[in-house]
């Protein structure tokens, strides 16, 4: 073989090469500005310096109790600074971080701390009681560490294992962690809602955070310094890299228990809040507070939101209040959006209506994404960029998750043909801008939360008077999408709409639950396949009635 003089004696060394990781974003923060404020909790007011001790504290305690590489640690937690610091200071100690989603029921948080292997579980007093139960049905032991959030007034008691700040005391502030042995190496596991069967463990790599971390940077427009109001749930996608990414320009993080208007407009108003990321709701809750809630904006504040695409009249209501909307797309998959609707100059100049058109496409890759496209999943090769030919929108690049932990079949699956298969359907318009028109797997996303539409079917089918049902996506001003369940009773049977809502109580958790039921039949196929798509023209119309 013959080697190109570029290659020969000019080999890989510690001097010129160093395996990508987040982690070294908070290191250089410290470094270079640790007097400058980092988190903004309540009264708390902590700078990068103590972030960065901390964070090595709680790396070091774990190091200390024997956790190592490849050893998951799982958090259910908060929008809190203790959330913040896990995202550097478990991967310090070359463990995984598990964040668990807080609205998840006892059953499924159970399948994810036996199916990840949680060496270790941080707990939030809110959340006590349902990872109680949820402990009582797994079979994992994991290490148990109480966190008592001063922020957090409401009931709840601690789990009586090791509080945290002890943990943090035995910890080292000047621990000497290391890089990860290969950027390969995994920093995260994030578990999908699933459509079917168990949820599956998207497992994150440290060079898809590093980039994707950066990539939000540059896509966000973040300057020096930018402040982050935390309304994003941390646990979606590792908070979409966002706990990373606001250390690489040493900005502040002002967490966030709960979404409430009020204190969300003190916040932004007190702190000159920069950027916040979230759902429909997000917007819902900003627009329709009581004026005396309301707060004058000190400057135009971006807001990033990558659930359905909002309408034309809450993007003008937006920025009247001081908001620009930029659109996001991605999955748990890309560590959350790592798509953009990337707004062109020109089309200032077209008319509300034309500029909500463009709005709610999905736009084009980040930096940070190799390839975007919209396929043909049979033949692998692309569709017309005509707007009109549908295919399967697929990622390719270094922030598509590493696979999906224990589970090849799915993982292989996923990645046919070189590419990730996103499941969502979509168009390419002419000037290669990607708009989503469809989800293959009918999965409907409420309040940035994805339901699977098989498991409402499922919950209800149960009901002895039903006998078929299909659930599709209904246009929620507030939560962009809700579930709809268009239901066929038995014969000689009889069930309310109240009744089957009531049915889905103990069965589903509240944000999954059927806001509408209609009565009626089910169209289907010549071969009774049932027609969804009618379903959902349906669903708009009561939207619209």
């Amino acid at each position: 073989m013959i080697v190109s003089p570029y290659d020969q004696d000019l080999d890989r060394n510690p001097a010129n090469f160093q395996p990508l990781t987040p982690l070294s974003f908070l290191e250089r923060a410290a470094a270079v500005f640790p007097d400058r404020l980092a988190i903004v909790h309540g009264p708390l007011r902590r700078d990068y310096r103590d972030f960065y001790a901390r964070a090595r504290r709680l790396g070091s305690a774990l190091a200390r109790r024997g956790f190592k590489r490849g050893d998951t640690i799982a958090v259910m937690l908060a929008n809190t600074p203790a959330m913040l610091e896990c995202h550097y200071g478990v991967p310090m100690c070359g463990a995984v971080l598990n964040a668990l989603n807080t609205r998840m029921d006892a059953a499924a948080l159970a399948f994810m701390l036996d199916h990840g292997e949680a060496k270790a579980l941080i707990v939030d007093r809110e959340f006590s009681a349902t990872i109680a139960h949820a402990l009582t049905l797994c079979k994992v032991r994991p290490l148990l560490i109480d966190y008592d959030d001063p922020e957090y007034v409401g009931s709840g008691a601690k789990l009586g294992g090791l509080d945290y700040e002890a943990l943090l005391a035995e910890g080292d502030p000047d621990y000497a962690y290391s890089a990860p042995q290969d950027e390969w190496d995994a920093i995260s596991l994030n578990y999908t809602s699933g459509t079917t069967g168990d949820p599956k463990g998207v497992v994150y790599h440290h060079r898809g955070a590093n980039l994707l971390a950066l990539g939000n940077v540059v896509t966000a427009d973040m300057g020096r310094h930018p402040v982050y109001l935390w309304t994003l749930p941390m646990f979606h996608a590792n908070g979409w890299c966002f706990p990373w990414s606001i250390s690489v320009k040493a900005g502040v993080h002002i967490c966030l228990r709960q979404v409430r208007a009020k204190q969300m407009y003190a916040l932004i108003a007190e702190h000159g809040v920069t950027h916040l990321c979230g759902a429909p709701i997000v917007m819902s809750t900003l627009l329709n507070a009581p004026d005396e809630e309301k707060r004058a904006l000190p400057h135009l504040v971006r807001f990033f939101t990558a659930a359905a695409p909002p309408p034309a009249a809450v993007l003008a209501a937006m920025r009247e209040a001081g908001f620009e909307v930029t659109h996001l797309y991605g999955l748990t998959e890309t560590y959350g959006p790592a798509v953009v609707n990337d707004w062109q100059e020109h089309w200032n100049d077209l008319d509300g209506p034309e500029q909500a058109a463009l709005k709610s496409r999905q736009g084009v890759r980040y930096h940070a994404l190799d390839a975007l496209d919209v396929m043909d999943p049979e033949t692998m090769t692309s569709v017309p960029a005509d707007g009109e030919t549908l295919g399967e929108v697929m990622f390719r690049g270094n922030v598509v998750m590493k696979g999906y932990l224990k589970n090849k079949p799915s993982t292989d699956k996923a990645f046919e043909g070189g590419w990730f298969h996103s499941g969502d359907l979509g168009v390419k318009h002419p000037d290669g801008y990607v708009q989503l028109k469809d989800r293959s797997k009918d999965i409907i996303i409420s309040g940035g939360e994805n339901i699977s539409s098989i498991e409402v079917e499922d919950a209800l089918f149960q009901h002895p008077a039903v006998q078929l049902v299909a659930v599709v996506a209904r246009p929620d001003e507030k939560w962009g999408e809700t579930p709809c369940a268009f239901v066929e009773l038995r014969p000689q049977m009889s069930a309310t709409a109240e009744e089957l809502i009531e049915w889905c109580r103990g069965r589903l958790a509240g944000y999954k639950r059927p806001r509408h039921i209609v009565f009626m039949e089910i169209p289907k196929t010549s071969t009774g396949k049932v027609q969804k798509f009618v379903l959902r023209e349906r669903a708009r119309a009561i939207d619209q009635a």
